[in-house]
């Protein structure tokens, strides 16, 4: 049920390098399970805006006062926690952007967060699942469609 609220509705914009030239866009995001997850555990999103898929290689995340990182980096944060009542920036990268006006974004988190062992544990440390396949989806079962408004 929380799966709805993960996204902040006033939170999407288009992102700009230094020169003024807009790279992606960005969203804000909280965590879906109440205990907060080890940010090493943090395995990326489905992401699906208006029929056209982001892959975790596009994200980055940026929580903690830190500067964006891919899920390879964080991957080593074994120590940083992300709590329940943060936010964290989705970053996507794509040319250009978003236009203004509302857009459908379809969206799952993949958590490896597990309460003891599973048999899959392991593997999903060594080959982590892709997002949106619902492995790893923790609390999150669905993947769960948000409309945003880009200003």
């Amino acid at each position: 049920m929380f799966d709805n609220f993960l996204i902040r509705k006033d939170s999407l914009e288009n992102e700009t390098d230094e020169s003024g030239k807009v790279i992606g866009f960005k969203f804000a995001a909280r965590n879906a399970n109440y205990r907060g997850v080890y940010l090493s555990l943090h395995n990326g999103y489905y992401i699906k805006v208006d029929g056209v898929q982001y892959k975790r290689d596009v994200q980055t995340f940026e929580i903690n006062g830190k500067k964006p990182r891919t899920f390879e980096e964080i991957k080593t944060a074994v120590w940083e926690h992300w709590d329940y009542d943060d936010e964290g920036i989705i970053h996507v990268a794509k040319e250009g952007g978003l236009t203004p006006g509302i857009h459908k974004i379809e969206f799952q988190q993949s958590v490896l967060a597990a309460y003891g062992y599973f048999p899959t544990d392991e593997e999903w440390v060594k080959c982590p699942p892709e997002p949106g396949t619902g492995a790893g989806s923790d609390k999150t079962k669905n993947i769960v469609t948000y409309e945003l408004e880009l200003q």
